[in-house]
């Protein structure tokens, strides 16, 4: 996959860059945390054709596009509907009706800052359009928070793969288990919620 990014890097520049990114919300087995990294390192190079500003824009818009697409199959659908979707086709995807409900869960909780949260956490960034749409979340408001978080989220990549030059990788690698510790405290954090909530009545 490496050698395909860098192909798309190199033969498409900034262009390739917004293609990548719109593809890696489309498709969440395509990693952003190697696209931004060897778009950054490959901004570094000396007498090279793209420069980091350029980069980053690229990125971004790229980013905030695959956002909007999968926000209007919550708006248009519903949530039972698209869970049903998600079972049947969603492995061509890697989605499943689970990872649905993890972030319309995600989204009742921390109403409109979870777009921007959201966009942060791997996991759920790439989702986190659906349940924003399923609950009607004005267009405006959605592109506001999800290019909030995308810019930094893109900004953090870029400029890690622009600081580490050929040792681009290192970002993926590190940077993988931190996230699935972050998401696994956030499942556990709501998981704890969901107990605390069934506890209550019961005492009562």
């Amino acid at each position: 996959m490496t050698d395909w990014i860098k192909t798309t890097i190199e033969s498409l520049g900034y262009v390739g860059i917004a293609l990548l990114m719109f593809l890696e919300n489309l498709f969440p087995p395509i990693p952003s945390e190697l696209i931004m990294p060897l778009a950054g390192y490959t901004a570094n190079i000396p007498g090279a054709k793209l420069n980091v500003f350029g980069v980053f824009f690229a990125g971004l818009l790229g980013s905030v596009l695959g956002a909007i697409i999968w926000y209007y199959p919550g708006k248009l659908f519903g949530e039972i509907r698209l869970q049903a979707w998600a079972d049947r086709y969603g492995k061509w995807l890697g989605i499943s009706s689970k990872d649905i409900i993890k972030s319309k869960h995600w989204f009742d909780k921390q109403g409109k800052k979870a777009v921007l949260i959201g966009r942060l956490v791997p996991g759920i960034r790439t989702l986190i359009s659906v349940p924003a749409g399923i609950c009607d979340m004005s267009l405006p408001s959605f592109i506001f928070y999800t290019t909030v978080g995308s810019a930094c989220w893109v900004g953090l990549l870029t400029y890690s793969g622009y600081v580490l030059g050929s040792q681009y990788e290192l970002v993926d690698k590190y940077l993988a288990p931190v996230s699935k510790i972050v998401l696994g405290g956030i499942l556990l954090v709501f998981l704890a919620l969901v107990l605390q909530r069934k506890r209550k009545p019961r005492r009562r």
